[in-house]
């Protein structure tokens, strides 16, 4: 997957309000690692509807950071795990990966 994680979505809805941004910016960097961790255990104990939640909740976090393919694969993952399916683990773990780089240069 060749997309890459920007703030485009963020500056649109900001208006130019560089407080808001680094706001957002913000709720994203602290919010997304502690999601990423329950999710993890969720899909341990073999939770799926947690994580199913959890992915949920990730998805506008894809969304925010302009991942327009990969909030797909997260709309799919999710109701996947809804099924108890993990087709999709390994590419949404990817975004996941792609995602905690990208707020951590901030």
């Amino acid at each position: 997957m060749t997309e890459k994680p920007n703030l485009k979505y963020i500056k649109e809805i900001s208006g130019g309000d560089l407080i808001f941004e680094e706001k957002m910016l913000e709720i994203v960097k602290n919010e997304l690692p502690e999601e990423i961790k329950s999710y993890e255990t969720f899909l341990k104990e073999q939770n799926f509807k947690q994580a199913a939640e959890i992915v949920h909740k990730i998805k506008h976090k894809i969304s925010t950071l302009g991942l327009e393919k990969s909030y797909q694969v997260a709309i799919d993952y999710e109701e996947e795990l809804k099924k108890k399916i993990t087709k999709s683990k390994t590419q949404f773990d990817t975004i996941l990966k792609v995602m905690v780089n990208f707020i951590n240069q901030y």
